[in-house]
């Protein structure tokens, strides 16, 4: 079987690597299209601009957009990461107390569905720092997927092995450290990569909102201040960062999900 394995090993690359240049040259093709459509009809760069007039924007701005891109980034990861540790710890807590779930559950759901638009506005009356309400309104975006999955995850845990660890006189939080948890981590990982764009649109999208943070301002703002000049290459640019940081994100945490559940869950056997 080793040696099946061994075999099928380099071709999965070959498949991935042939995948990912299709992908670069359907990109390079539409950027290739883009240019020329722009070029041959004469567009305006105010109305759309072309692939190069995006470029030059960005290396002329860049140090501003770069400032701003890491102001954004920052509240992305923080919310990220308040909704990674907040969703794991509630979702342990509302199976090992189901009185919980029933009294916060539906509270967790309100706050999903409430658009974040009508909730930044109330935050910045009782939040006198604005950078406090960013966080606060991307974690809220962010909070309810890694909860919803970990919740699932927690409770698919094989019967038979709880009732395995029931005959051995495992406690709650054994059967939970033990069991529980390591089952739960193909759905957590699930949560967590939706969680990961989720937090870089709340982010985006409380700031254009409630407004900047003081002195800092992150890449949302950028895109209102070229849009009331009529700079729309460097919204265009600022809207790239975003573009990028979110494809990022993906990427490291599918990459993570690779590392940790891989080498054995079925949804990564190809």
């Amino acid at each position: 079987m080793r040696w099946v394995r061994s075999l099928q090993q380099p071709s999965r690359a070959a498949a991935r690597g042939a995948s990912r240049a299709w992908g670069v040259v359907c990109l390079l093709t539409v950027l290739l299209l883009w240019e020329g459509m722009v070029r041959w009809a004469e567009i305006p760069s105010y109305t759309l601009p072309s692939p190069s007039a995006v470029w030059r924007a960005l290396w002329l701005d860049l140090d501003s957009l770069v400032l701003s891109w890491w102001f954004t980034l920052r509240i992305t990861l923080g919310a990220l990461a308040l909704a990674c540790a907040g969703g794991l710890l509630v979702a342990s807590a509302f199976v090992l107390l189901p009185t919980l779930e029933r009294a916060f559950l539906p509270l967790a759901v309100v706050l999903q569905v409430t658009p974040i638009v009508a909730i930044a506005p109330l935050l910045l009356i009782y939040i006198d720092s604005t950078t406090a309400v960013l966080l606060l309104c991307a974690w809220i975006v962010a909070f309810f997927p890694v909860l919803s999955n970990t919740v699932q995850g927690l409770r698919a845990a094989d019967p038979l092995l709880q009732d395995l660890l029931t005959l051995c006189k495992a406690t709650a939080l054994q059967r939970l450290q033990c069991l529980r948890l390591p089952a739960a981590l193909p759905d957590f990982l699930a949560g967590l990569r939706v969680s990961g764009g989720l937090a870089l649109i709340g982010a985006v999208t409380a700031e254009m909102v409630a407004g900047a943070a003081g002195r800092e301002t992150g890449l949302a703002s950028r895109i209102l201040e070229a849009s009331f000049r009529t700079e729309t290459p460097k919204m265009f640019a600022a809207l790239l960062l975003l573009v990028l940081t979110g494809v990022l994100i993906h990427l490291v945490l599918e990459a993570l999900a690779r590392r940790l559940i891989g080498h054995w869950h079925p949804s990564y056997r190809e």
